[in-house]
């Protein structure tokens, strides 16, 4: 390597020191968490292979599930220093290439066991809110083609 050239672990520091101190380190993690893996479920979907796509929908299932988590915490842990690096780490642990990494730990052991047992409960809720939206939306559209139910001399 000529001394021109930058050195791989110069730019890791680099990036880190900026995660931990610099302006929109939110943004450079959230792109962290979303441009490759965005990039590599695409591939997964054009490849023949489902072992792929098991492990990317697996991976966007826990970020989903951090992401709604830290809607609700980030207002306060975004000012503990550090925060961005340590959300950068756990996305990089989400989405690394290994059989233990966070997307499938945490799916394993707490996602699954919730979703197991709260599956049958969520699917009749949701089923009902389906019935119930399909029903208002009929009454809507027959009420719609009766005419107008505020009297025309009220406008004018």
């Amino acid at each position: 390597p000529s001394s021109l050239s930058p050195h791989p672990s110069g730019s890791v520091a680099f990036l880190g020191l900026y995660l931990m101190f610099g302006y929109g380190a939110s943004l450079i993690c959230n792109l962290i968490g979303f441009v490759y893996p965005a990039y590599v479920s695409i591939k997964a979907i054009e490849s023949s292979n489902k072992a792929d796509d098991t492990t990317w929908l697996t991976y966007w299932v826990v970020y989903g599930f951090f992401s709604i988590a830290e809607s609700f915490s980030d207002i306060f842990l975004y000012w503990f220093p550090f925060y961005y690096a340590g959300k950068c780490l756990f996305l990089v642990w989400c989405m690394a290439p290994v059989t233990w990494n966070g997307s499938q730990v945490l799916y394993q052991n707490v996602i699954r066991p919730c979703f197991l047992k709260h599956h049958e409960t969520v699917d009749k809720v949701l089923g009902n809110l389906g019935t119930k939206a399909l029903d208002t939306a009929s009454s809507v559209t027959r009420e719609g083609n009766v005419g107008p139910t505020v009297p025309l001399h009220f406008w004018g």
